[in-house]
């Protein structure tokens, strides 16, 4: 019987998706590259919007939560 939805189409578009994006389910991004990947971004909206304040007060809570 013929698949109605197409899951062999499906089935295909996944696999190419997995070879462009990398198998999302087993690998695991590092923290620290998570960071690399955040920080910069972070930085640019801080600028554009004059929040380093926020960003320095926010950043002290964290390092203060990590008992640093």
């Amino acid at each position: 019987m013929a698949d109605p939805a197409g899951g062999t189409a499906t089935r295909a578009r996944g696999h190419r998706a997995a070879e462009v994006f990398g198998d999302q389910r087993s690998d695991r991004r590092h923290p620290l590259v998570a960071a690399a990947l955040a920080l910069p971004l972070a930085a640019l909206l801080a600028i554009v919007f004059g929040g380093w304040e926020a960003v320095v007060t926010q950043a002290s809570s964290v390092a203060g939560m990590l008992g640093r």
